[in-house]
């Protein structure tokens, strides 16, 4: 099949809606501007290959070879990626003539992916390996995120706006100035994170000082134990130390959002220029880290 599109292409047609493609080798082929509305693409290797302006609305691509594909102003509404391999695709583009609204991306690989401006609202992107993607003012306002490796992704001025972001890897992200209202972040990682002139986050505590103030709760007697995030009453990790430091709000965090998320938001309003701090640091490496803060913010002596 593969071969008679490619013939019937050259020959100018460009309306292949509904074909049946499924583990078709088209890699590295000019398909540019074609119709391929609700065809069946599944299975299909389309490494390399030049899909610019490509309707592939309601398309079957789930388990297709997309790397390094030029997809740039190609219509994805619709279209189902499940599984999907998409790592390194020109993905540019979609937020003006384009989109994956409600596309079905679950388990894909888009790591390291250019998603700038990209149209996702609504899509289904569990479960995916999106860490280190650049999704700078991406719209993902109401995407399902739950369980997605968003890892050291780029999600500056994102919308996130009622997205759920239950377990999703947020580690190490930058998430400035995204907007973040209604966005469900139970149980997220956000370890590292950079979360300033991030919008509507959830309301945390302010700790005055706060890497000094665990600092002095140390030198009283207290534990630092960065492998559980409370022990006991004076032992605990950094973000417990948090957790504990704000009481009755810092629990009522943890109860909601867990620890992970708890810390790392008492930590963003405690210390709003600087980073989340990294949960997953030895003992030694945390109070290093603790003590150069502390210092760092100390109030300068005339």
């Amino acid at each position: 099949m593969g071969t008679e599109m490619l013939a019937a292409y050259d020959a100018g047609c460009r309306d292949f809606s509904h074909a049946d493609l499924s583990g078709t080798d088209l890699r590295e082929t000019d398909l540019s501007g074609t119709d391929l509305r609700n065809a069946d693409l599944s299975n299909a290797d389309l490494r390399g290959t030049d899909l610019r302006e490509t309707d592939l609305r309601g398309a079957k691509l789930s388990g297709t070879d997309l790397r390094n594909a030029d997809l740039r102003r190609a219509d994805l509404r619709g279209t189902d990626l499940r599984g999907a391999k998409l790592s390194g695709p020109d993905l540019r583009g979609l937020s003006s003539s384009a989109d994956l609204r409600n596309a079905d991306l679950r388990e894909t690989d888009l790591r390291e992916t250019d998603l700038r401006n990209a149209y996702l609202r609504n899509a289904d992107l569990r479960s995916a390996a999106m860490n280190m993607a650049d999704l700078r003012g991406t719209d993902l306002r109401g995407a399902k995120l739950s369980g997605t490796d968003l890892s050291g992704a780029d999600l500056r001025e994102t919308d996130l706006r009622e997205t759920d972001l239950r377990n999703a890897d947020l580690s190490n992200a930058i998430l400035r100035s995204a907007a973040m209202f209604m966005a469900d972040l139970r149980n997220a990682y956000l370890s590292g994170a950079d979360l300033r002139g991030a919008t509507d986050l959830p309301a945390a505590p302010v700790i005055p000082n706060i890497d000094a103030a665990i600092l002095a709760e140390i030198v009283a007697g207290g534990v630092i134990d960065m492998d559980n995030w409370h022990t006991c009453e004076t032992t605990h990790c950094r973000a417990g130390w948090a957790i504990h430091l704000a009481d009755e709000a810092g629990a009522a965090l943890e109860r909601e959002y867990g620890a992970n998320v708890a810390g790392a938001l008492i930590y963003a309003a405690s210390r709003p220029n600087n980073r989340v701090p990294n949960w997953f640091a030895s003992a030694e490496e945390a109070l290093a880290d603790l003590r150069a803060s502390a210092a760092e913010a100390a109030p300068v002596q005339p």
